[in-house]
């Protein structure tokens, strides 16, 4: 099964949206780093519900218990198991509709899968709600590669048409002031507007998050098939609603020529650096010392009000379908520090098996 992600810092996903609780088990952290739940905390906050225009109205707490792994506030080198407990899922809404398709969700093809056993209620293990988990984890990688110097970032850089105008990596460090985790005062406002017409047009929308890895050591990756961007194009793409994954300059290097593509080499304190970072810090599917930058495309989130033709599932014919129940306008905000969590595993993945971090961290 595909819930595991990683080699020697290896996260383990469990849960479903409504049942009992969502949560992750990582085995490989090192022993002796300092940790509390209220660091892990800190990072769920950012991705919780109910919090910011954008989002669903369900009102969970999202409190993080650590409930292995830890003794006396230090990691011991077991596995570390983090737990969020479910306290408001209400599956009335979709007990009526659980025969009816709903476009754009993974309802059909689980429904295939798992011979019928999956857990529609919520989406159940197909929701946003389990990267509650990612996010925990991540919040330990970040920990982690703190010790190295390395930093990750993210923020939204587009929702719906409205575009945010490129900022520095020290802008960036002050999006968690914003409800939409942009680092555009301009842009920010536009955007929540557009979301509330979405909103109340029973609609949705989608938009674009960046990621960024600042003093990412040369190195890291291993060619051919584990290259570091290929694992965090991976990673990404396990975080619900993600369609696209960029680097650098991206699909724009089609219509670029090799001279204007091309990173030139340089000196630059000691170092060698590139005077432009168009393949985004990653070159051969290897570090090269320059920021690592990446772009998720988020789709609209499919729950929407408006009614819709479906297929109903048990009766085998076509069918309207319109949803009822708690969703978001749209999901971009609160995916922005799962997609920071999820480059932090990878890296912190990568920064182990190269033996950056030793096993006991003293």
């Amino acid at each position: 099964m595909g819930n595991s992600l990683g080699k020697i810092f290896t996260v383990t996903s469990f849960g479903e949206s409504h049942g009992q609780c969502v949560g992750v088990v990582i085995d490989g952290c090192p022993a002796g780093l300092p940790l509390t739940a209220a660091d892990i905390q800190k990072e769920a906050d950012k991705r919780k519900p109910g919090k910011g225009p954008a989002s669903t109205p369900r009102s969970e707490a999202d409190r993080v218990e650590i409930i292995s792994g830890l003794f006396n506030n230090f990691t011991t080198g077991a596995p570390l198991t983090m737990v969020i407990w479910n306290s408001d899922a209400d599956s009335t809404a979709y007990e009526k509709v659980k025969s009816l398709l709903r476009p754009g969700h993974a309802d059909f093809t689980a429904h295939e899968k798992f011979g019928r056993f999956n857990d529609y209620r919520g989406s159940g293990r197909f929701s946003g709600r389990i990267t509650a988990g990612y996010v925990m984890a991540g919040a330990v990688a970040q920990k982690l590669l703190r010790i190295l110097g390395v930093e990750i970032l993210a923020h939204t850089v587009q929702i719906g048409q409205i575009q945010a105008s490129p900022k520095s990596a020290a802008q960036l460090k002050k999006v968690a002031s914003d409800p939409l985790f942009c680092a555009d005062g301009d842009a920010s406002p536009k955007m929540l507007l557009e979301i509330e017409k979405a909103r109340k047009q029973g609609d949705s929308l989608g938009g674009i998050i960046e990621g960024m890895a600042l003093n990412v050591p040369v190195g890291l990756g291993e060619p051919v098939f584990d290259t570091l961007d290929g694992d965090l194009a991976k990673a990404v793409f396990a975080v619900p609603a993600v369609k696209g994954v960029e680097f650098g300059a991206g699909f724009g290097v089609a219509g670029m020529t090799g001279s204007q593509n091309n990173d030139i080499f340089v000196v630059k304190n000691g170092k060698i650096r590139t005077l432009t970072n168009h393949a985004g810090g990653i070159l051969g599917g290897i570090s090269s010392g320059m920021p690592i930058v990446l772009r998720a495309a988020v789709k609209p989130t499919p729950s929407i009000s408006r009614s819709q033709p479906t297929v109903d599932i048990q009766k085998m014919k076509n069918s309207e379908l319109e949803l009822k129940g708690r969703h978001d306008a749209c999901i971009v905000p609160r995916a922005v520090p799962v997609v920071q969590a999820m480059m932090a595993l990878v890296i912190c993945d990568y920064v182990l098996r190269a033996r950056l971090i030793p096993e006991v961290i003293r």
